[in-house]
């Protein structure tokens, strides 16, 4: 019975020792704080900010960002009560799989695929704007036909490609060498971040805030659904919790911190960028560095340009990072073929997981528009929150005296709260958005039934006999034969 596959944490924890291949811990509460801040701040504020505002909510793309942050805040609390519980790789996945049972839980992981592969395509598609003009202002003007999709009147966006071809490269040397290179990035981004907001202020002009909400209340809120999008990087803290050395503390203040210090820091540049600039001249790719030309502030321009190529950057890394742990955690529980979590012997990363998702997004980021992208990536992210939520009132009440380093205050209220957002922010897509989805979760019930339901390590004889034991050994055997061999039989 479908119902009957659950994992204990227990077991969960058992099962991640035993495993042929396991991650090494090397990150820190700082580490996750600048994987998260890596993630979450960029493409929101160096291209969504002026989509919404011009399309949707005007000057009020400040509530839609705040609106968004407290939805994704609500969601973020639940995170840090799951992962502090169960430190292991997989994030929104993982958690379900011990909560909901194994298809729920493949449904989260492939909606979470859904999410990064698509996220980490719109941020490609963002840098490459961001260095487009950048070069044009140095006098270097690339051919169009070479920096937009077809969609766009283009034959291939080749910078997003290749950016994500390059940053791919990376995360397979190491987890080390990403978060130092995280590190750097992230703070060249929040230099620019703080430059524009100090400089934007003194341009500011309060009568571009007027209307505040010229499409309506309603407005604000479709606003909310697209930008959205900008806070879903705090999930790919979670993702790292095998490599964290101390989860239990760590993963919590990681995940706090970095979706608190976004979410202030949106609301401060949307309040600047709107102020400056009125709001119907802000549907451009690159509206920070717009105002700054607009405000007649070339060298800012350019040098805030490149901090928005640091911050997507930073960002399309950390999407990379996490899309990569949930397919190790996928596999590694048999819902997908054992290529995806072989680690190799020096690196210790799992390359050839990091090699697909790669060539992937960067098909994504060459040939798809980027309005496109950001609308699948939000639905597929409010269903995981949706999902995660639910789950940490059925763990509250199954397994009320597993160690919880980090408990949700107010349960049931506010994970129902979370429910309730994550659903309402998710009806306020557009249609077609839904239509997609709906054929993207028919797409995975195939292949949970074509390939998971049967290679799954808790099927048939490789079902746990009680819960807390780990999976029979043979299947352990099976698979780590094939995973020595990099998946091939």
């Amino acid at each position: 019975m479908l119902n009957r596959r659950t994992k204990s944490v227990e077991m969960l924890m058992a099962e991640k020792e035993k495993s042929p291949h396991r991650l090494p811990r090397t990150l820190g509460a700082f580490d996750l704080t600048a994987l998260g801040v890596g993630a979450i701040i960029g493409t929101g504020i160096f291209v969504l900010t002026g989509v919404a505002s011009a399309n949707f909510a005007g000057p009020g793309v400040v509530l839609s960002f705040a609106l968004a942050g407290v939805a994704s805040g609500l969601a973020a609390i639940v995170y840090a009560e799951m992962a502090s519980m169960i430190p292991v790789a997989g994030s929104a996945y993982t958690f379900s799989y011990v909560s909901l049972g194994e298809l729920p839980a493949w449904l989260v992981g492939w909606n979470l695929i859904l999410e990064y592969l698509v996220a980490a395509g719109a941020v490609a598609i963002g840098w490459s704007s961001y260095l487009t003009d950048l070069l044009r202002s140095a006098g270097l003007a690339l051919p169009a036909k070479i920096t937009a999709s077809p969609p766009d009147g283009g034959i291939v966006n080749l910078p997003a490609a290749l950016i994500v071809l390059a940053l791919t490269a990376l995360i397979i040397t190491g987890t080390r060498h990403s978060a130092t290179a995280n590190k750097f990035v992230v703070s060249a981004k929040l230099l620019a971040i703080l430059l524009f907001i100090f400089l934007g202020f003194k341009h500011v002009d309060p009568a571009n805030w007027r209307p505040f909400t010229p499409f309506g209340f309603g407005g604000v809120i479709q606003g909310a659904a697209i930008v959205f999008f900008s806070y879903i990087g705090f999930d790919a803290v979670s993702t790292a919790a095998e490599e964290v050395k101390n989860p239990r503390r760590d993963l919590t203040v990681g995940i706090i911190a970095s979706l608190t210090l976004a979410t202030v820091l949106y609301i401060l540049v949307s309040l600047v960028l709107t102020g400056m600039v009125p709001y119907t001249a802000l549907n451009t790719a690159s509206p920070v560095a717009d105002a700054m030309l607009r405000a007649g502030l070339p060298r800012a321009a350019a040098v805030i340009s490149a901090g928005a190529l640091a911050g997507l950057t930073s960002v399309l890394l950390a999407v990379l990072y996490g899309q990569s742990r949930i397919f190790f955690a996928m596999a590694r529980d048999g819902l997908l073929p054992p290529i995806f979590d072989w680690v190799h012997p020096r690196l210790k990363t799992p390359l050839w997981d990091s090699v697909i998702i790669g060539l992937a997004v960067a098909a994504i980021g060459a040939f798809l528009p980027i309005t496109t992208v950001a609308e699948l990536a939000n639905i597929g992210t409010l269903s995981a929150f949706t999902a995660v939520s639910l789950g940490l009132l059925i763990m509250r009440k199954k397994q009320p005296a597993l160690p919880r380093p980090f408990r949700v205050p107010w349960v049931p209220w506010l994970p129902v709260l979370s429910m309730a957002a994550s659903v309402y922010l998710a009806l306020n897509l557009p249609r077609l958005t839904w239509i997609r989805f709906v054929v993207w979760i028919a797409a995975g019930l195939a292949v949970y039934f074509a390939y998971g339901i049967k290679h799954s390590l808790l099927a048939g004889e490789r079902a746990p006999a009680a819960p807390g034991k780990i999976v029979a050994e043979p299947a352990l055997k099976k698979y780590a034969g094939l995973r020595k061999n990099g998946g091939k039989p």
